[in-house]
């Protein structure tokens, strides 16, 4: 009889930024899938999502992957639920309106490899700076490119636990990269960016690193970090019309607070009309426009607009489930209309 370790994964209860929490259950035998998963309990006292006096909270399996990382390992990600069997208020991905997996979500996921003992992203000196932006993008050689060991890692382990992962980069800044996920189904596309950011938080404690997801760690004339979110729906892959995908961009307009509530806190420090990105107080969309708040990827165009587009909004720190959540209603609004 083989023992199997199930790591059980949730969202916890801190606003308006959630952290991950998880706990490992022992079992005999898992079988891998995910209707043999049973619910399990945790403290919601202890991660602001309950009172002391009654404080068990429930954890619903979503989706199951193989632990790469483990010996009979399993990664569990899980919705939490209230004791009456009701969502919990935290639980956001179970506001999204997409069960026949309809909308297909990539998103780019950057962040900052953070130092424990300086404090800063991996390549810049204590009490200085490195070189200025512009050669650190997608470089090689150990002058500009700091962290590929552990980005390396994380790649691998995402495609060991069968993570549609689509890419990895270094971005402008120093320290700063990316990967990419893609999924059709927006709960299934919220889960594999969770649990990247799992993987690769936990392989930080290795080497004395720590992610940063906040959007403007370092001040002045660097890059933020986003969660770029790339979607579609059978409409925009399949219509073929510009007035079309035209009408979807100017759905967001009227709703540009609503997006900007769930697209991640001190986003407003990152979106300032600076380094590819639109300030926060306007709304803007073009073709192959980095600089706007929505980019319709020359990729539409030349395929007789018949594909996607990219709301360069939402921050590094963003929860995907909520910024999916969103997108999908906006969409639906001007599809209806």
């Amino acid at each position: 009889m083989a023992k199997s370790k199930l790591e059980y994964i949730w969202l916890d209860g801190y606003t308006p930024t959630a952290n991950l929490r998880s706990k490992t259950k022992v079992v005999d035998d898992f079988s891998g899938k995910l209707e043999d998963l049973d619910n399990w309990s945790f403290d919601g006292s202890s991660t602001k999502q309950a009172e002391g006096g009654s404080s068990d909270c429930i954890l619903k399996p979503v989706a199951v992957y193989p632990d790469p990382a483990r010996v009979n390992g399993w990664l569990v990600m899980t919705e939490v639920y209230n004791a009456d069997g009701t969502p919990h208020e935290s639980n956001a991905r179970a506001t999204i309106d997409d069960d026949e997996n309809d909308f297909w979500f990539g998103f780019e996921q950057e962040y900052f490899i953070m130092d424990t003992h300086t404090q800063l992203p991996l390549g810049f000196p204590v009490g200085g700076y490195p070189g200025p932006q512009g050669m650190y993008y997608c470089s090689v050689g150990g002058k500009n490119t700091h962290g590929r060991e552990i980005v390396e890692r994380h790649a691998d382990l995402c495609i060991e636990a069968g993570l549609n992962f689509e890419g990895i980069n270094q971005e402008v800044a120093c320290g700063q990269w990316e990967f990419q996920l893609f999924a059709k189904g927006a709960k299934k596309a919220g889960d594999e960016i969770w649990i990247g950011r799992y993987l690769l938080d936990r392989l930080t404690e290795e080497y004395g690193y720590y992610i940063e997801y906040h959007p403007k760690p370092i001040k002045g004339d660097w890059n933020g970090s986003g969660m770029h979110a790339n979607f579609s729906d059978t409409t925009l892959r399949t219509c073929g019309d510009k007035d079309t995908f035209l009408r979807v961009c100017e759905a967001f307009r009227p709703h540009v607070d609503a997006h900007i509530d769930v697209y991640g806190e001190f986003n407003d420090q990152r979106l300032t009309g600076k380094h590819e990105t639109a300030s926060i107080n306007d709304f803007s969309y073009g073709i192959s426009d980095r600089g706007a708040s929505i980019r319709i990827p020359v990729y539409t165009v030349e395929h007789g607009w018949k594909g996607y587009l990219e709301d360069r909004r939402p921050a590094s720190n963003a929860d995907p489930y909520k910024v999916a959540s969103r997108i999908i209603k906006t969409v639906k609004s001007a599809e209806k209309k």
